[in-house]
């Protein structure tokens, strides 16, 4: 069993317009959030009522939380879910490409930034770190772009994208 709830991401993917690098989007959830306070990760949540499924949940949560509109998705396909250890979660990774220059509309209430960042970048920066998490140390992968931890969750989604989008990369 991944998880006991299930929650959807989005991992929203574009070429930039000058470089042509793959971008991937991230956000920084707010520092004074009760639930994974300024962690690094990608759109998303636990599903509503009205979501038709978890993909449905990823693209409503994009839309909340950036302000990207389902329309502007192209739906590629979905990564396997990836487990919350703290939190209990199976989290579906749904990946999807837009195009570059998106103007983000930020939700105050849970997101402090929207990252665009290189995935060359976020490739580079991978290691591994002795965090502290509720009182207790741990060593896990991550990945550093300047100033941007990516760590938990996000990090193993990412470990999974870039294995599989090598060659694009």
């Amino acid at each position: 069993m991944h998880g006991r709830k299930d929650a959807a991401v989005l991992v929203p993917l574009y070429r930039g317009r000058d470089d042509r690098a793959l971008h991937a989007v991230f956000t920084r959830r707010r520092d004074d959030l009760r639930s994974h306070p300024g962690e690094i990760s990608f759109p998303g949540g636990r599903p509503d009522e009205t979501d038709a499924d978890l993909s449905a949940t990823a693209l409503r949560e994009a839309q909340e939380e950036v302000g990207l509109p389902p329309e502007a998705v192209r739906l590629a396909g979905a990564l396997p879910p990836t487990p919350t250890i703290v939190t209990n979660y199976a989290i579906y990774p749904f990946v999807g490409a837009i195009d570059a220059g998106f103007p983000w509309v930020p939700q105050d209430a849970e997101v402090a930034e929207v990252l665009e960042l290189r995935l060359t970048d976020v490739r580079d920066g991978h290691g591994q770190r002795r965090l502290m998490r509720k009182g207790v140390p741990f060593r896990t992968d991550t990945y550093e772009v300047g100033e941007t931890l990516i760590w938990g969750a996000t990090a193993r989604i990412v470990a999974d994208l870039l294995q599989r989008l090598a060659p694009l990369i």
